[in-house]
């Protein structure tokens, strides 16, 4: 056979052979890279969900830390503001009245339930009379307060008196509306801090 003519045979075996080199349609097979992708996907979706859990209750933890402080903060000024509150009395008299009895005995529980704290009681009188029978007037007052804390078992070391008189009154102005404001005892915390609400107080 002459070369001219066995030239096209030579180059059919080497046709065939391009036409099985020529890349499949086939999917690409699943590999073991795939698989390790899903795996820290979803350890990092696990991860994500525990801490979005996490963070749900700490908030709730703190919220709840929150309320109890906001709760405990209102109490112990429920108890200051009733160890402070004024009581009132007649004209011309240190008699304790009852509603000046019911405060006091309000004041006995916080300060039993704080024993750490101290009170000044503080004796005031209406403009009417001289100074001097006014101071007598605000300390027999302020000595009547002392001990009548004193008979609802308050230890009297820790309640100090002093009378102003009619110097510092409530009201200014002339009448009854005014000088019945005037005759009174204020109470000043003078030591200590209030800790714990009596139950008598507590929401």
């Amino acid at each position: 056979m002459k070369l001219r003519h066995a030239a096209p045979l030579l180059l059919v075996p080497l046709a065939l052979a391009g036409c099985r080199k020529k890349p499949q349609n086939n999917p690409e097979p699943y590999t073991s890279t795939t698989v390790v992708n899903d795996g820290a996907d979803r350890e990092r979706a696990r991860a994500d969900s525990i801490a979005r859990a996490n963070e749900v209750a700490l908030q709730a933890e703190r919220d709840r830390l929150e309320r109890e402080r906001r709760a405990r903060e209102a109490a112990v000024s429920t108890a200051r503001d009733a160890l402070t509150e004024i009581v009132f009395f007649e004209y011309d008299s240190d008699e304790i009245t009852s509603e000046a009895e019911r405060r006091l005995e309000m004041k006995a529980s916080v300060l039993r339930a704080n024993p750490g704290v101290r009170l000044r009681v503080e004796g005031h009188c209406d403009q009417r009379g001289s100074t001097e029978y006014n101071l007598a007037l605000g300390q027999r007052r302020a000595e009547a307060v002392r001990a009548y804390l004193q008979n609802l078992g308050i230890d009297g070391s820790r309640l100090s008196t002093i009378s102003y008189g009619k110097e510092r009154p409530l009201e200014e102005g002339e009448g009854e509306e005014a000088w019945a404001r005037n005759r009174r005892a204020e109470f000043t915390v003078a030591g200590g801090e209030i800790t714990t609400v009596p139950a008598e107080l507590r929401r």
